[in-house]
């Protein structure tokens, strides 16, 4: 076997010598994408610019824009252009059926940095089809707990399921949140959830870890999404007896159901989903949510600092959840192809898993990393919202942060370490 260094150092002569006798002829067969010439490497990112969820999406757009400057200021990829291709979903399954196909087939992307929990699981196999490495910083699903990554063995892709994802997983931060409710002697809750794959999935990994903390679900109502009023929904819900009630729906409807709650003067302490922690939310539905509160992936990363630093720097979409998460995904497939020292679909999955886990320089931006694959250092990426050690699934593990709302907006309120979560996950299952 050809140790990784020595087979490292081979791929970049050679691209060197591709490079000398030009990059025109050898485009195709390296995979640089064909969007903006020969030299350009291009990434797809599916994104969520309209549907439910594109109040997220600016945020997750700002931090991938700024980290394509960084790595281009960087000389890019093999010494080559990086160009991320934007395209709408609209977090639809059959949308992003057709999304991934033209960003494959007429963009040339040689890498995927997007996809929800509701498109990936309905198109799971499909994906499988198109063999291209997903690193996307979206899907909380626990769908994703035992499938996705390299199964640790990176250069063998047979085992592969090219799903690789930068935030924690719903099993993650739910049992944050089933820890803090049980802290506040909520023992027993109602839950009310809506139909989408992520609002369910979220639902289903609270109630899981509460239950298995010792906690009891006194009710549980689903309601279709885009109704005029919950009113009769709360009524079936608040017929029991509990003292704290969770809420998984998207943002617009849980701002009608919240107000609904509001006016129908229900009390008891409201939990949200992660996504819910939105400052709209609060303004929304005003005083009667202080005090509500969310369990959210955290920004725990040891780099985390360099991200808001330049994060800051290129605009004013608001941070959320998925917004380092955005800012891990390209750096890490940007290490992975000047690893590689090719940019194909194929050696960037053989290099996800070495630029995050074992032994090398760590390094916290593509810039560093560059520079040190250059000096024939092996690297582990580390990251800014977690430490980015890819497991065998492709997931990572990371703290999780409690936000309260208060006269209008959502202010971190309390973090609960990772190693805290680590009893409610079983390493052989994430």
């Amino acid at each position: 076997m050809i140790p990784n260094s020595i087979e490292n150092a081979s791929r970049r002569t050679f691209l060197k010598f591709a490079g000398a006798s030009g990059l025109t002829a050898t485009a195709g067969c390296l995979g640089f994408g064909g969007s903006g010439g020969s030299d350009t490497i291009v990434f797809g990112q599916p994104a969520a610019q309209t549907g439910q969820w594109d109040f997220l999406q600016p945020g997750v757009s700002q931090a991938t824009d700024v980290a394509v400057e960084g790595i281009n200021s960087a000389d890019g990829p093999l010494d080559s252009q990086l160009e991320v291709v934007r395209r709408d979903t609209a977090v639809n399954p059959q949308e992003a059926r057709s999304v991934v196909t033209q960003l494959l087939d007429n963009d040339d992307a040689v890498a995927l940095l997007g996809l929800f929990s509701s498109e990936i699981n309905p198109l799971f196999n499909f994906l499988q089809e198109q063999q291209t490495p997903i690193v996307t910083p979206w899907p909380g699903s626990n769908f994703l707990d035992t499938r996705g990554g390299d199964k640790g063995t990176s250069e063998n892709i047979d085992d592969d399921e090219w799903l690789w994802r930068t935030v924690i997983s719903d099993t993650v931060h739910t049992a944050g949140a089933a820890k803090r409710a049980l802290e506040q002697d909520h023992t027993t809750i109602g839950v009310i959830n809506g139909t989408t794959e992520g609002a369910r999935s979220w639902a289903d990994g609270f109630i899981t870890s509460y239950e298995n903390g010792g906690g009891t679900v006194a009710n549980q109502v689903e309601v279709s999404q885009g109704e005029s009023s919950y009113q009769s929904a709360l009524d079936r819900l608040f017929g029991t007896e509990f003292s704290a009630f969770a809420v998984s729906i998207p943002l617009e409807d849980a701002i009608t159901l919240l107000s609904d709650w509001a006016d129908g003067g229900y009390g008891r302490q409201p939990i949200l989903s992660d996504p819910l922690s939105q400052n709209e939310l609060a303004k929304q539905v005003g005083g009667d949510l202080n005090g509500a509160w969310a369990a959210s992936p955290g920004q725990s990363g040891p780099n985390y600092d360099t991200f808001l630093e330049a994060y800051e720097g290129a605009g004013d979409a608001e941070l959320n959840a998925w917004t380092a998460p955005a800012w891990d995904a390209i750096q890490v497939t940007a290490l992975a192809v000047e690893r590689a020292g090719e940019a194909s679909a194929e050696a960037i999955e053989r290099n996800l898993g070495p630029v995050t886990r074992g032994d090398g320089t760590e390094v916290a931006t593509f810039a560093e990393g560059k520079e040190a694959l250059g000096n024939d250092e092996e690297i582990v990426y580390r990251g800014a919202a977690t430490f980015m050690s890819f497991t065998n699934f492709g997931n990572v593990f990371g703290s999780v942060s409690i936000n309260t709302a208060q006269d209008g907006t959502f202010a971190e309120q309390e973090v609960i370490p990772a190693e805290d979560l680590r009893e409610f996950v079983s390493e052989d299952q994430y």
